[in-house]
């Protein structure tokens, strides 16, 4: 029967520790009620003692988390525990979490102390830490780096005071996964009461092996984890919880399951992403923006025949709606076909291949080909694919003024105007379309790019955005920025909206170019 690897997730605590990642109470409730959603076993929501807010911010979660057990860290120090103590008087299911550092670098240098008075200050803060929660987690410092010998001595005293669950940080990510999973199978093998705790690993990502350090201690027995979204935290980060979630979730022959809802994971990253101010790399694994996207040809051709060929997860499993295929020089035409298809293009084998040498000409200039450039490569002009067409554009925007848009739009030939108001003149004319067009879409992304250089350079426009739990892109360019702002917002709104020009007619108009 598959054992439950419980998931702790440290991104209010370890992950906020992140410079210039910090985040006010009411941001660290809503992180803390995505996790709720997705699933987290425990939520670590901060250092109580270390400031008043992280004091109210653990307080504030405590009060609105029901189902995971709400987590503080101290210090071995009475008063760290006491401040702990305070803080989680509202929790349904409190626990303190308590340690000390056991590494000889730690022992003698950071805290000037012995071994034998390192056993001592353990054992009392944890049985300090039971006079008031049951559940009481013990942290060995650097245990990475510490003896397995003298760790099995601190680990069993420990767990003779009352702690119920065993943290063995490699602090620093220095462990390789053979040495940490023999550390965690050693305590296992050699600690006596070690069956009535859960051990637990927090591995860091200094060597980039936190990952698989983490694995590789719950195949030698660890039960909990500590993980933070997006893998942030100190230094080069800790564990990702999506990449330990997603792995025993796509590997089958893993007899280990966890309680996170997968389908959540992509939202959740956002958010956090979006709150810490902290972008996740584009190939970061399961969340970043090229980790289901496909550009090579040969890969391409093998995803569209079928996802598996190159894909071991389905997107929609992690709340992606699907793969992408990005069209580059490195693209064949299976995948030129496919991208045409989607904007209502449909072309014969010989003009696929005419289309295909022109295309790679483009895609020789450019590092990756929009829409809008396949349809300005094929002769078809920007607004003749719309059924909304930006008129007039008039907006005000300065230091004294609020930013206001005056907006008319052609919507099948009938020209409709409103104004707006908004943070600049950008969302002042995003706010007077979506009057117009009564649409309540979620802005996602926006990105302003130059195409070409100058005072009065190209601006390309591209946005996302989400309608009906779908996400969508609209693309443009102008010298005016603002006006392709409009344009690519226009565009995505007709995506979302399923506006796409006939068929017919315009694979005859392309057809016509071609062949001229």
């Amino acid at each position: 029967m598959d054992e439950k690897i419980y998931i702790f997730d440290t991104t209010l605590r370890d992950g906020e520790q992140v410079p210039g990642c910090q985040l006010n109470t009411i941001e660290k409730i809503e992180v803390a009620k995505a996790l709720e959603l997705l699933g987290v076993d425990i939520i670590e929501a901060g250092f109580p003692i270390s400031s008043p807010g992280d004091f109210n911010s653990v307080l504030e979660i405590s009060k609105v988390i029901s189902l995971p057990t709400i987590c503080a860290l101290t210090r071995a120090v009475e008063k760290d525990i006491e401040v702990a103590a305070e803080a989680l008087k509202y929790a349904k299911h409190p626990r303190i979490h308590t340690g000390i550092g056991t590494s000889d670098f730690h022992i003698y240098s950071k805290l000037n102390s012995t071994p034998e008075k390192i056993i001592a200050r353990a054992v009392a803060a944890v049985n300090y830490a039971k006079k008031f929660v049951e559940d009481v987690e013990f942290y060995a410092e650097d245990a990475g780096r510490t003896d397995n010998v003298f760790l099995a001595k601190v680990v069993e005293a420990v767990i003779a005071a009352g702690a119920t669950v065993i943290n063995i940080p490699d602090t620093t990510g220095y462990a390789t996964p053979e040495e940490y999973g023999q550390k965690i199978r050693f305590l296992r093998e050699n600690v006596k009461g070690v069956h009535r705790v859960i051990l637990s690993t927090h591995c860091h990502n200094d060597l980039g092996l936190a990952t698989a350090n983490t694995l590789s201690g719950v195949i030698n027995g660890a039960r909990q984890v500590e993980v933070t979204i997006n893998g942030i935290g100190e230094r080069a980060g800790n564990t990702s919880l999506e990449e330990l979630a997603m792995i025993l979730q796509t590997r089958k022959d893993l007899p280990y399951y966890s309680s996170i809802d997968s389908r959540k994971i992509y939202n959740t990253s956002r958010l956090v992403s979006t709150l810490m101010r902290m972008p996740v790399q584009p190939n970061k694994a399961i969340v970043g923006r090229n980790a289901f996207a496909h550009s090579s040809g040969i890969h391409q051709d093998g995803v569209l025949k079928n996802r598996e060929n190159y894909e071991i997860m389905d997107p929609t499993d992690v709340g992606i709606n699907k793969s992408s295929i990005v069209l580059t020089a490195r693209s064949g035409r299976a995948a030129l076909k496919h991208r045409l298809e989607i904007l209502g293009i449909e072309l014969s084998k010989t003009e696929i291949d005419v289309a295909y040498d022109k295309f790679l000409a483009l895609a020789d200039q450019k590092k990756d080909i929009s829409d809008q450039d396949l349809l300005i490569m094929l002769d078809i002009k920007f607004n003749e694919k719309h059924k909304i067409k930006l008129d007039h554009l008039q907006v005000i925007a300065g230091k004294t003024p609020l930013p206001t848009a005056i907006v008319r739009l052609d919507v099948n030939g009938e020209l409709i105007s409103d104004t707006a108001i908004g943070n600049g003149p950008i969302d002042a004319t995003f706010t007077a379309i979506k009057k117009i067009l009564k649409k309540q879409v979620i802005l996602e992304e926006f990105l302003i790019q130059a195409i070409t250089r100058g005072s009065d350079d190209m601006g390309k426009v591209h946005v996302q955005i989400k309608s009906n739990d779908v996400s969508y892109y609209g693309f443009s360019a102008n010298r005016d920025i603002i006006t392709a702002s409009a344009e690519a917002f226009l565009d995505a709104i007709e995506k979302a909206n399923g506006f796409n020009f006939g068929k017919s007619k315009e694979s005859e108009k392309i057809a016509n170019n071609l062949v001229s």
